[in-house]
């Protein structure tokens, strides 16, 4: 004893300051309170006495006979053991579960010995190995074996061991579990989980388990623990839902583990709900597709918010995102979850709900034109292709996906498309036209680019808004279309407001014929533009593409008009000599023409095709009949059959002439190309059968020509016989009752009707006239018919005074 003073050894006997006696008439322990109360000071115990004791809460541990509850002569367990009343019981009793409070309270005790007791464990260590090394090294003691055989004689084997019994696997504390789910062992923690709530069912006597109860309500300690343990577990999964998504890597290797884990514990929970019955059911796997829904919201709305270029570039940052997120998923996590589970159709349903919810947002506030063409486009047709497309739609389990915008939301932006492409187009147009009309009156020639810009004003929404859909690009072709008729009709007033400002006449006939041709070439661009509007729109687009049509038939045959008006006027003069004596023998007159004419088609070639075409068959028909009319008007007579076949042979020659002269410059009129050969064969034709049919081929050929245009022919050829005429006129007659001469010919084909129709001539009875008449008088044939033509009266003669 003087020896373990000397070392500082304490007398186990006398207890020091500080410390707890080894033997007791009362534990210790009995006044420390419950699992609700704490430590008062770290440091101290409960009862008052410093944490700096050789009898340690692990050394008690240890010592069997300070078990609360222990006796000599009673085992641990027997049937008279009730339920540990007390702290140490409640820590060291087997088989019994440790609270989370018991456990709150342990590691506050250690933390405090392991602080305070380190100093006196390194002084006791160093002591009792200065006492080894004085004692030498422990003999060797003779096991029993070697005690009871003799020497030089063989040992007996040793008895064969007995298998022990399997110990009892203890259950784990809430901390402990706790513990297990802050290390991501999930599915290892649910199952104690698990095993914590059947206990606390069997505890409360059968019921279902159902979501916690609060403190004051009466509900148990052990069931406050399984809901917060389900909390604790909950979060560590749907944290674990957004990191898979959030790093890419976590994909794989141990990420695809704790996946994997989250799957077990979604099956593990779906299976325990069937035993919880439908009232306690968790649903994790409902709630696991509301936290996949959640990431996949935040995902995307940390992703559109960067992206530069308005709505088009969120929307091209919305579309790399999903194909981001959408490969990780379908390469890495979803085959690291079971395959029960459907994962990836969960996922793709968790984003297609979060990208719906991001385009309705965008759908309700006020956009622009061009950020509204960029949704519906990216909705139905981006989304469908570049995204859907490249997405196996069989792992859905519940069918197709429902659309991103409802029905009412994608009218709704529809309408407002076509609202302001109706505003926006009408004060394009309107300004274009303003700007265009400005130059005009210029002396300088600038090439119009009015048709240009109005087509690519129109077709910028024409052409988009197909691409979005079909009944869009419907509405919005009949909505362009209208915009376009009435641009038109306004173009049509300025276009003859032009023509009939008197100042305008005043310019260079270069420039002025140079802006009528800017004006026609308008028209083919125009009309092609309303002809396809019409075919892509709907059938109520018909009367506007009627009005179309006829504003820029207007405009056109205007410019035509006026164009032929100042090429006439300058051949004018050469058609005055026409049907004269000298123009039987010389062709100059013609000559003159035809020069003109082919001057002016090198002005008229920068037409456009269409109108050109128009512009020149009008000049063969014009010129035809300026040709026709002087010779309809009886300003040449053929006395003879000798004059006759001379006039006719001019008049093929010069039918030729034009003749090619029109094929020259492409007209496609040829069915104009007859007329002054037919009219040739009834002057040269003598017989009256002959004349007859020539005349029934020249009214069915031209339907316009009458009666009168007949016998003025037959006055030029100098044919007066009554009978004669009669035939000749009655085939005119029969023909225009059979075809129904009231019908007149279109605008392109009339011919005769725009040439002035001779006065009938009226013819005297000769009978009445022989008495009255010399015979010599009567044989000229310029009295025999006489014209119905008032004479105008005579001036009164005063009488002479005789």
């Amino acid at each position: 004893m003087p020896i373990l003073k000397s070392l500082g050894v304490a007398d186990p006997k006398v207890p020091r300051a500080g410390t707890l006696p080894l033997r007791s008439s009362r534990n210790p322990f009995e006044e420390v309170p419950g699992l609700e109360e704490e430590a008062g000071e770290l440091g101290t115990l409960p009862n008052g006495t410093s944490c700096r004791r050789r009898a340690t809460l692990e050394k008690l541990a240890g010592l069997a006979p300070f078990r609360l509850g222990w006796s000599p002569g009673r085992r641990a367990g027997s049937p008279g053991d009730g339920p540990p009343r007390s702290f140490l019981g409640r820590v060291l009793a087997p088989g019994i579960r440790r609270g989370s409070a018991d456990f709150g309270l342990l590691a506050r005790l250690q933390g405090t010995r392991a602080h305070g007791d380190d100093e006196a464990a390194r002084e006791a260590a160093g002591r009792l190995a200065f006492l080894r090394l004085g004692r030498g090294a422990k003999p060797r003691r003779a096991s029993l074996a070697e005690r009871v055989v003799p020497a030089g004689e063989a040992a007996p084997e040793p008895p064969p061991k007995v298998p022990e019994p399997p110990k009892m696997k203890e259950p784990l504390s809430v901390l402990e579990i706790l513990s297990l789910i802050q290390r991501r062992e999930l599915a290892r923690a649910d199952e104690h989980i698990l095993e914590l709530e059947a206990e606390e069912l069997a505890s409360s006597g059968g019921g279902a388990p159902g979501p916690p109860q609060a403190e004051g309500a009466g509900g148990g300690r052990r069931a406050r623990d399984v809901a917060l343990l389900y909390e604790a577990l909950q979060r560590e999964l749907w944290a674990l839902v957004r990191e898979t998504l959030a790093g890419p890597g976590l994909g794989a290797g141990a990420g695809a583990g704790a996946v994997a884990q989250l799957g077990q514990v979604l099956v593990q929970e779906e299976a325990a709900d069937g035993r919880r019955g439908p009232g306690a059911a968790r649903r994790l796997r409902a709630r696991w597709a509301e936290a996949v829904a959640r990431a996949a919201r935040e995902r995307l709305e940390a992703a559109a918010p960067g992206a530069a270029g308005g709505l088009a570039g969120q929307l091209e940052a919305l579309r790399a995102r999903l194909l981001e997120d959408m490969a990780v998923v379908r390469g890495r996590l979803a085959p690291a979850y079971p395959a029960g589970l459907g994962a990836f159709g969960v996922y793709l349903r968790g984003y297609h709900g979060a990208l719906a919810e991001w385009l309705a947002t965008s759908a309700r506030r006020r956009l622009a034109l061009a950020d509204r063409y960029a949704l519906l486009h990216w909705h139905n047709q981006v989304y469908p292709r570049e995204v859907l497309g490249l997405v196996d739609m069989v792992a859905l389990e519940n069918g197709e996906l429902g659309p991103l915008l409802s029905p009412g939301t994608l009218l709704g932006l529809e309408d407002e498309c076509v609202t302001d492409v109706k505003a926006q187009t009408r004060a394009a147009l309107l300004r274009v036209l303003q700007e265009d009309e400005e130059r005009w009156g210029g002396v300088t020639d600038h090439p119009s680019n009015l048709a240009q810009d109005v087509c690519e004003l129109l077709e910028q929404h024409t052409e988009r808004a197909p691409r979005i859909s079909k009944e869009f690009g419907e509405r919005m072709a009949h909505c362009c279309l209208g915009g376009l008729a009435e641009f038109l009709q306004s173009f049509q007033q300025r276009v003859e407001r032009f023509h009939e400002n008197p100042g305008i006449r005043e310019l260079p006939p270069d420039s002025y014929i140079s802006r009528t041709i800017a004006l026609v070439n308008c028209g083919p661009p125009l009309r092609a533009l309303a002809e396809r509007l019409a075919r892509v729109g709907p059938p109520e687009s018909e009367p506007a593409r009627e009005a179309s049509a006829s504003a820029l038939d207007r405009v056109t045959r205007l410019c035509h008009r006026v164009l032929a008006d100042l090429l006439f006027q300058e051949l004018q003069p050469h058609f005055n000599k026409l049907m004269r004596r000298k123009w039987v023998s010389s062709p100059e007159a013609l000559d003159g023409i035809v020069g003109a004419l082919g001057a002016q088609a090198l002005a008229l070639r920068r037409m456009q095709d269409e109108p050109y075409q128009a512009l020149v068959a009008e000049l063969h028909r014009r010129a035809l009949v300026e040709y026709v009319r002087p010779l309809l008007r009886g300003r040449l007579r053929c006395r003879s059959a000798r004059t006759r076949g001379r006039v006719a042979g001019r008049l093929r020659e010069d039918a030729a002439q034009l003749q090619r002269l029109f094929r020259r410059l492409e007209s496609q009129a040829t069915w104009l190309d007859a007329v002054v050969p037919h009219l040739a064969e009834v002057l040269r034709l003598e017989d009256t059968p002959s004349i007859q049919v020539e005349v029934g081929v020249l009214v069915r050929d031209y339907p316009d020509i009458r009666r009168k245009h007949v016998a003025a022919l037959l006055d030029i050829r100098g044919l007066h016989s009554t009978a004669a005429r009669q035939e000749i006129l009655a085939v005119a007659r029969d023909l225009e009752l059979s075809e129904g001469g009231a019908l007149s010919p279109p605008r392109d084909r009339a011919f005769f009707s725009d040439i002035p129709v001779p006065r009938p001539s009226f013819c005297l009875s000769f009978p009445l006239l022989l008495g009255h008449l010399p015979v010599s008088r009567l044989a000229r044939p310029s009295l025999a018919c006489l014209p119905l033509r008032p004479r105008p009266p005579s001036p009164a003669r005063p009488r002479a005074r005789r």
